[in-house]
């Protein structure tokens, strides 16, 4: 069982990675209201049950996708309790088959471990690297939860602050298939 905090709507003291600060600086920017909480480290989709729990949503689960080449990259956030099949999504995307990038590559181009991947990684993407692709369940949701960029801090957002104000502001464009 992981500790999960009581919910807080302002930014931490303290920022620990160049993604968490540029995420809590756009939302304050772009007047985005969240709820957050700090926790242990949490890395599984099974250790986010608690935090659905207590902000009352549903957490999304962020893969960072590849080719064979390592010549594209995909940020791909779909719905924490669906399971994920290259194959769909290389079809919906009209692509051949991906694979999961590496952590070196993670860190570089998204600034992020494991377990961090998270939609504020567009902020330190200005060269658009990396493709944004939402599940269609995703932008359905009301509310969409994610990592501040660390594997301790854990947001609850209006989906559609992140559809129509955040990455727009980042200038990168979104897709959204079925799966």
């Amino acid at each position: 069982m992981i500790q999960v905090s009581e919910i807080y709507t302002d930014t931490p003291t303290e920022l620990t990675t160049a993604v968490q600060e540029q995420a809590y600086q756009a939302m304050d920017e772009l007047k985005i209201s969240f709820e957050r909480v700090a926790t242990d480290e949490v890395i599984t989709m099974e250790d986010c049950l608690q935090i659905n729990e207590r902000l009352d949503m549903n957490m999304v689960k962020t893969l960072f996708l590849c080719n064979r080449q390592q010549t594209n990259f995909y940020l791909f956030v779909t719905r924490g309790d669906k399971p994920f099949r290259s194959k769909d999504f290389s079809k919906a995307l009209e692509i051949a088959r991906v694979s999961f990038a590496s952590e070196e590559r993670m860190a570089e181009l998204l600034g992020t471990q494991i377990g961090a991947a998270t939609v504020f990684s567009v902020l330190i993407d200005p060269e658009k690297k990396v493709q944004i692709v939402f599940d269609q369940d995703v932008v359905n949701d009301q509310w969409y939860g994610c990592s501040d960029g660390t594997t301790t801090g854990y947001l609850k957002i209006a989906t559609k602050d992140i559809v129509e104000k955040l990455l727009p502001y980042s200038k990168h464009d979104l897709t959204i298939i079925e799966v």
